[in-house]
């Protein structure tokens, strides 16, 4: 029998606290996570959007009986009376993983044992401000889907390059209460094995915390974590649970629902395999040497001939594997599992190649590799509608390429530069809205971004050139890196597109260099500060910070480029002198250090410190990198690792962006 909850307990059951089953066993909800839909009023389509926002919902539900509790794909659950499965059909639900979902599995939920219970409501009737009732077999649990206060923002795994497996973690958290929250404690719900991934059973607690702040206390309307040291971690789904205390309160627990999988900053170069007269472009040399040379260590591939069954190749210009993988004999192995990027084959399901694949449909086509070691992905490409598939996949990912390629968005309706409209390019900063609206519905899994590399598109408002000047392709780049990203896959990096546009083969590699030589920074923080700035009323900048317990990213991106209406390109001036502030969480508020970073050198700036973070005043150019350090010497360990970076780019002896002679040879694989 379920525990009926009344209404008087709907506030403890928000806040994720536990409840004592007094006497009855079945399910109790431990935990609940709400995540609000939100959809950027900055992108123009042809039609309106819809606003009727839902919520993505996860409901942490425990055996707290004495026994094993089992429930079959055919028990009687239902929410407002309606059956998963009716509120799906209905059109009130974009996807959920409730019993039924799982139609040959019954759930076997041990006693103790946590499972999670997840659904996208789609519009505003599910969403923030209302409430539902969840019946199982009867009896009842109320809840409401309230704002939340308090959330965990970022949850990253973490450990060696050379491991698949992490042995720490690292997490952030959001403090929108009333009074500063205080960490205590966290543990992770595992479960027994992969195969029974479903039921989540309680880890001990953690105490020995890493917390920023140091006094483990997050003030009113700020950020704050710990980083955790938990041993060797095996490759499933997990729940964290994080305790808090509050002066005058009840505690608090904050939840999250995600895989495990060492996070690790990957550079894809898409489609890198293409055939050459029978052969894949990936077993010619100076091709691997020029992919390798710009950092990009993953690839949209799996079974390459020539490649991958070539050891002494393979070895020499290693890269990740990034596809179906579907083949779980081969791949869900130790020996594999270090070559392995993440699960891809979707496509973009919201087009569907013209018939959109429905939500639901998307998690039962991911549904297999639940048991397995892999992490699954999705390629999101409409702001306007992937809320409704928020939550499907461990690592989501989106494209947006912003000049002379197709986009669901109508780049004529920008009134960006007033009267003058544009066909052949969209704002460059939408790129930014776009990947905080993706972040903001998956959180707190990290996400990824499809890039606009040197791919071959066809010509769009007139515009001659079919890909991105080098300077639209890293202020599109830095846009996404802003606001935390934790892999960039440059679309398209193919023998073929690289040799039409070889002018962007060293913009690329100095952008890969620069988040190599950050790439601590991103894996550890959390996206913390945001804010667009104007003058007479036109935007000037965008400032964002990214912020951890090793230091803070500062990004200062120029708006104040302008369409040329010759070229049909976008043009930015040069360096302007401006003076800038940046917010920062308390814990780096006692700033030692603030270097500017770029690919070439890093230096000092003249920075003073205020009451809310740093001002930096100086010459900014179009994109701008500054790093906040609460410990001295930083300057010293970036640059030797900068200095690394180059030395390993020299050491191919091959540079095709920069020696024509080299060029010369990529060249000739294609025509010999």
């Amino acid at each position: 029998m379920v525990r009926a909850y009344s209404r008087a307990f709907s506030l403890v059951l928000l806040l994720g606290l536990p409840l004592t089953a007094a006497g009855a066993s079945g399910l109790q909800l431990q935990g609940l996570v709400v995540a609000p839909h939100l959809q950027s009023k900055e992108m123009r389509y042809r039609r309106e959007p819809d606003f009727s926002l839902g919520a993505r919902v996860e409901l942490f539900l425990c055996n707290s009986g004495s026994t094993e509790l089992r429930l079959a794909p055919d028990a009687d659950i239902r929410l407002r009376d309606k059956s998963p499965d009716d509120l799906i059909a209905a059109d009130e639900w974009a996807w959920h993983d409730f019993p039924s979902a799982w139609t040959n599995a019954p759930l076997v939920l041990p006693p103790d044992a946590l499972t999670v219970w997840s659904f996208n409501g789609k519009r505003a009737p599910w969403g923030v401000g209302t409430s539902a009732t969840l019946a199982v077999g009867g009896a009842e649990i109320k809840f409401d889907l309230a704002q939340p206060e308090a959330w965990l923002s970022a949850v990253t795994f973490l450990g060696s390059p050379t491991n698949p497996f992490p042995d720490s973690l690292i997490f952030h958290l959001a403090n929108q209460t009333a009074g500063p929250l205080r960490l205590e404690a966290c543990r992770l719900w595992l479960p027994r094995d992969n195969s029974s991934w479903r039921a989540l059973l309680p880890q001990p607690w953690l105490t020995n915390l890493a917390a920023f702040p140091a006094n483990a206390t997050i003030p009113v309307g700020d950020r704050g974590g710990a980083r955790v040291d938990t041993g060797r971690l095996p490759l499933t789904y997990t729940a964290l649970e994080v305790r808090l205390s509050r002066v005058g309160s009840p505690p608090l627990t904050l939840w999250a629902h995600l895989r495990i999988k060492r996070e690790a900053f990957d550079l894809s170069g898409g489609w890198v395999s293409s055939g050459i007269r029978g052969r894949s472009s990936l077993s010619f040399e100076p091709y691997l040497k020029t992919l390798r040379r710009m950092h990009i260590n993953t690839g949209h591939f799996e079974v390459v001939p020539g490649y991958t069954d070539n050891p002494e190749l393979y070895a020499k210009y290693p890269l990740k594997l990034f596809n179906r993988l579907g083949d779980f004999n081969r791949y869900d192995t130790d020996a594999m599992l270090p070559r392995i990027h993440a699960v891809e084959f979707l496509g973009e399901p919201q087009y569907g190649g013209g018939h959109p694949v429905p939500p639901q449909e998307v998690w039962r086509r991911l549904a297999p590799y639940a048991t397995t070691h892999l992490p699954t992905t999705v390629t999101h490409s409409e702001e306007r509608i992937w809320r409704f598939y928020a939550g499907l996949s461990d690592y989501p990912h989106y494209d947006a390429y912003r000049v002379t390629a197709p986009s669901p968005d109508l780049w004529s309706k920008y009134d960006r530069w007033g009267e003058q409209t544009i066909r052949w390019g969209a704002p460059l900063e939408t790129i930014g809205d776009m990947t905080r609206s993706l972040r903001e519905l998956n959180r707190p899994r990290p996400i990824a971004y499809w890039s606009q590399g040197t791919g071959n598109w066809e010509r769009y408002g007139g515009r001659k050139r079919t890909a991105p000047t080098p300077e639209e392709l890293r202020a599109q780049a830095y846009h996404a890196l802003a606001h935390r990203i934790t892999s960039l896959y440059w679309f398209n990096l193919s023998l073929d597109s690289l040799l039409k546009f070889p002018d962007l083969i060293e913009p690329i590699t100095r952008v890969s260099r620069e988040i190599c030589l950050l790439e601590d920074f991103y894996l550890e923080g959390d996206a913390y500060h945001y804010e667009r700035l104007a003058r007479e009323g036109k935007p000037e900048w965008d400032i964002a910070v990214i912020a951890g317990p090793r230091g803070a990213l500062l990004f200062a991106l120029d708006l104040a480029y302008t369409p040329d209406p010759q070229e049909k390109v976008f043009k930015f001036g040069p360096p302007r002198e401006a003076t800038l502030q940046f917010p920062l969480p308390a814990y780096l508020r006692a700033a030692v250090e603030v270097l500017r970073v770029d690919a070439e050198g890093i230096s000092p700036v003249n920075s003073t410190r205020i009451a809310e973070g740093v001002q930096i005043t100086g010459r900014f150019g179009p994109e701008n990198i500054f790093v906040v350090s609460p410990r001295p010497g930083l300057a010293k360990e970036l640059e030797a690792r900068r200095c690394e970076l180059v030395a390993y780019e020299d050491a191919f002896k091959f540079d095709a962006g920069r020696n024509s002679d080299d060029l010369a040879q990529l060249r000739r694989i294609l025509n010999p």
